[in-house]
Formats: C-alpha cells, sequence, structure tokens
C-alpha cells in the first residue's frame, strides 16, 4: 500500500497557488539552499494557461535512438501504470531521456491520453515531446525541453527508478509542483503546511501590492510598505521555523 500522502482537499489547495509562491514559502523554512529544489530553464511548461500541476513522481527512463533488443516499443509502459497504485497521491510522470541530444519525442498523444485515463496529473519529460494540438486539447499539463516530429525507437528503460530532470534529482513519491514558472518538489516533512503557509504568505505580499494599487504613491510611503512587507515575512518565517523546531 502506498504511505500516506496529502488529501484530494490539500492537493486543490496547492493547486490554487502558483509556483513561485510554493519556492517563497519552502524557502521560508530554511531546509536547503535557495537555488535547490526546482528544475532549472531546460524545462519548459508547454501549456503555460493550465493552473498548476500537483502530484507524486512516478519515474522512469527512456531511450529512442535504437530498436529495444526484444522491439517492443514502450515496453515497460503497461508495468508504468501499474505501479502509479504505489504513489500516495495522483501521479505525474517524470522521465529522463537517457539520449543526449534527445532524438525523438518522448511523448505524444497516446501517451498522455494513457496517463490521464488512470488518474495522472501531468508530465514532465527531459526530453522532447510531439503532438502540442491534441495533447492541449486534453488540457493534461506537460513540460519538456523541445518538440520533435517522431517517435524514434522509443522504450520505457526502467520505472520507478531515480531520474535527473532539468538539474533536479527526483526520486519516485517526490511531490511536485509546477506551472507556466516552472517545477519545484516540495519537501515530504513540510507537505502539509505549505499551503496554508502560502495562503499567509499571499497576504505578507498584499501589504505592498496594495499600496502600490492605491494611486497614492510617493518614494517614502512605498519604502515604509517594502518594510512592513519584509517584517511581515520574516515574522512567518520565524513562527514557521519555531514550530517545526518544538
Amino acid at each position: 500500500m502506498p504511505n500516506k500522502g496529502l488529501t484530494p482537499a490539500q492537493i486543490e489547495f496547492l493547486r490554487s497557488f502558483d509556483t513561485p509562491t510554493v519556492c517563497n514559502v519552502i524557502e521560508l523554512y530554511r531546509l536547503r539552499p535557495q537555488t535547490a529544489g526546482y528544475m532549472d530553464a531546460r524545462i519548459a511548461c508547454c501549456y503555460p494557461n493550465l493552473p498548476p500541476m500537483i502530484g507524486y513522481a512516478a519515474t522512469a527512463t527512456f531511450r529512442a535512438a535504437a530498436a529495444p533488443l526484444d522491439g517492443a516499443q514502450y515496453g515497460s509502459l503497461d508495468e508504468q501504470i501499474k505501479r502509479f497504485d504505489e504513489l500516495p497521491g495522483p501521479p505525474v510522470v517524470v522521465f529522463q531521456d537517457l539520449d543526449s541530444p534527445s532524438v525523438a519525442a518522448t511523448f505524444g498523444e497516446v501517451m498522455c491520453t494513457s496517463y490521464q485515463s488512470f488518474g495522472a496529473a501531468g508530465l514532465i519529460t527531459s526530453g522532447a515531446g510531439r503532438d502540442v494540438e491534441q495533447v492541449g486539447s486534453l488540457e493534461f499539463p506537460v513540460f519538456c525541453d523541445k518538440l520533435i516530429c517522431s517517435h524514434g525507437y522509443p522504450h520505457i528503460v526502467d520505472v520507478h527508478v531515480p531520474v535527473h530532470v532539468g538539474g533536479l534529482a527526483v526520486s519516485p513519491g517526490v511531490l511536485l509542483h509546477g506551472d507556466a514558472n516552472g517545477v519545484t518538489d516540495i519537501p515530504a516533512e513540510i507537505a502539509t503546511e505549505v499551503g496554508p503557509v502560502c495562503e499567509e504568505f499571499c497576504a505578507c505580499e498584499d501589504i505592498l501590492l496594495d499600496y502600490c494599487r492605491s494611486g497614492r504613491v510617493t518614494p517614502s510611503g512605498y519604502a515604509e510598505a517594502r518594510a512592513e512587507l519584509n517584517a511581515a515575512v520574516a515574522k512567518l518565517g520565524d513562527r514557521v521555523r519555531r514550530k517545526r523546531s518544538r
């Protein structure tokens, strides 16, 4: 049986916040450097108008440069889907393309439709995609490095193994959050706290944003509002760290 993850309500609440806000909140906990825990610019969102994606990494490695010895295209796809049940919540399929450079597309309409029908929340690959119009009609979030029109000799090499995608090491079951801005992981030890703290963080930002939107701005007033924002964020950070240290 899978380990307990976030409840459906907690997942939907986290989906209401953008990925940069999630990153800002993770920083408050000081669990890792502020330059760690997210994918780099090689991994781009194909459909930036979709709402945020959140789910647990269903990892796999992929090749397309040469036919597998048994000749079976996508040979481990059935096994990959079966192992979705090992995850504590909705899967996010995460592929590391072992071909360097990528020679063909990792995903297209058929694969994305298959994953979506089994409850997947999205797909990320360090390689390429295709069928952008058809996949777009599914409203299925996908992130990739490029587009290539052919699938070459596609085969899934291993499933549920550690992978490296966009500069980020991803283990099976890691909680991922992604949107038009990119993809971050959420440390398991704070996963249940991030959503509520995101709400508080947004309230802190509103101190400055509301001032800027007031139509009555001055340099001195702006400096005061910015100082109030910084103090509120510092106070929030102190509180969440104290809570964890108890």
